[in-house]
């Protein structure tokens, strides 16, 4: 279970929110305790059918509320705090009703002020709950900003990962990470990488030792975090192993975090030079995002020619 506690998201949101915190509590949790739910979905507007998550309470909450008979709104509170909420937040910079103070400290639930508009509220909120409590995993291999896509750079020990990345930043683009990636699953099909803070800015070549990319480099030479687009695993063809298709039809993927990834298998061989192949590799991975497939083309235009008895236009 993956879990945080509201004396962190009040620290870290403080500032940016002007949150005030009023009473109850900073000692409890806010957890993703069940397979399907998001960090996102653990923060919302006042909600009795979730009255487990955050409760954000904005001008269009106390409106209805001031619209509603004393005994219905004194039940739909008893059965939000029921439920124990992680937290309380009154936004839009509305007076604070003296009854859900009251509640509030009548059963330990930590109750917040902010003047920020609910709806800005949640939108900071589910971001941060999202990168915090998503989905992690740490991998090895070089992760890559190659063109504005994140590419992850995969291969056994000595296949040239390192020296492959050093040349793609000196032709412009920039790193990620080396050696170890952080990847985080933040949405259902997005998977963020980000660089571990101990390794950022380094990169290590064999010959060449440790050396800090931003100081050689600029600080364009350097990426705090990517989305994960496209896998390129460097593979050294070993005597007798077959040769990967030429043509091949279905695409290859690899699962990270649940997320099914465009995975290219690049062969490494002297002579090869592995920057323009992968380069390649990105900009025909653009191309499909934008819908375009050179091999379904191809392939359309051999049936269109059989089509034709073989004879061309």
């Amino acid at each position: 279970m993956r879990q945080i506690s509201v004396a962190r998201l009040f620290e870290s949101r403080r500032e940016a929110l002007a949150l005030a915190h009023v009473c109850g509590p900073l000692d409890r949790s806010i957890a993703v305790a069940e397979t399907n739910l998001w960090p996102a979905d653990l923060v919302g507007h006042l909600n009795l059918i979730h009255p487990e998550r955050v409760q954000v309470i904005g001008n269009a909450e106390l409106a209805w509320a001031r619209r509603q008979p004393q005994e219905r709104i004194a039940q739909h509170l008893d059965d939000v705090f029921s439920a124990c909420p992680p937290a309380i937040i009154v936004a839009d910079d509305c007076e604070l009703p003296m009854l859900m103070r009251q509640l509030c400290e009548a059963h330990d639930v930590p109750l917040f002020m902010t003047p920020q508009s609910s709806a800005r509220v949640i939108d900071q909120l589910r971001g941060f709950l999202a990168h915090e409590l998503a989905e992690k995993v740490s991998l090895h291999g070089v992760f890559m900003d190659v063109l504005g896509i994140g590419v992850f750079i995969t291969g056994d020990s000595g296949t040239g990962k390192s020296e492959l990345a050093l040349e793609l930043i000196s032709r412009g683009h920039g790193l990620v990470a080396d050696d170890i990636t952080e990847f985080s699953r933040i949405a259902p099909a997005v998977i963020e990488g980000r660089c571990p803070e101990l390794l950022q800015d380094f990169i290590e070549v064999r010959g060449l030792g440790v050396l800090n990319i931003r100081t050689i480099f600029g600080e364009t030479a350097s990426r705090r975090k990517m989305r994960l687009r496209l896998v390129v695993h460097l593979e050294r063809r070993m005597p007798g192993q077959d040769d990967p298709d030429r043509l091949p039809i279905h695409l290859e993927t690899q699962e990270i975090l649940g997320a099914q990834i465009p995975r290219t298998v690049l062969p490494v061989a002297a002579g090869r030079n592995l920057a323009v192949l992968l380069e390649a590799a990105v900009r025909s991975t653009i191309l499909k995002l934008r819908g375009i497939d050179a091999t379904q083309e191809l392939i359309e235009r051999h049936q269109r020619l059989l089509g034709t008895d073989g004879v061309p236009d």
